[in-house]
């Protein structure tokens, strides 16, 4: 039963985004697609790019800790570095996991890049049909 839930869920989620990526009707519409792609494989990039660093800072040392009394090193393996760097970049901070040493300073860059990416893309979208109704 939960498969076919979760079969649905996906289904209907798949259907919403096609149908908001499709639909012209809206003529002075400001969403711009090419835009839209391109941001989420920079987020993207960027993404497994931290991961990466965050990876090979803690090769040696463990850098990410989980969040409990214990504080116990997380397992160092690279789907918890790219998953900490995808909760980092996109600002959702579910706090399970601590960065330690230089982890912190990189976290914090990541974390405004993510923040920062987003917003300097939705200006250029109203930057660029601001001139293109004053055209």
């Amino acid at each position: 039963m939960a498969t076919i839930v979760t079969i649905g869920a996906i289904l209907f989620i798949l259907v919403n985004l096609i149908y908001f990526f499709k639909d012209k009707h809206f003529k002075y519409s400001y969403f711009s697609t090419a835009l839209f792609y391109k941001l989420f494989f920079v987020l993207l990039s960027l993404m497994i790019a931290f991961a990466v660093l965050y990876f090979a800072l803690s090769y040696d040392n463990p850098m990410l800790r989980v969040s409990s009394p214990s504080g116990k090193p997380v397992e160092h393996s690279f789907l918890n570095y790219l998953y900490y760097s995808g909760v980092t970049i996109l600002s959702v901070g579910y706090g399970d996991y601590i960065p330690t040493g230089h982890l912190r300073f990189f976290a914090l860059l990541e974390a405004a890049i993510g923040l920062l990416l987003p917003t300097a893309y939705f200006m250029k979208v109203l930057e660029s049909k601001g001139r293109k109704e004053d055209e």
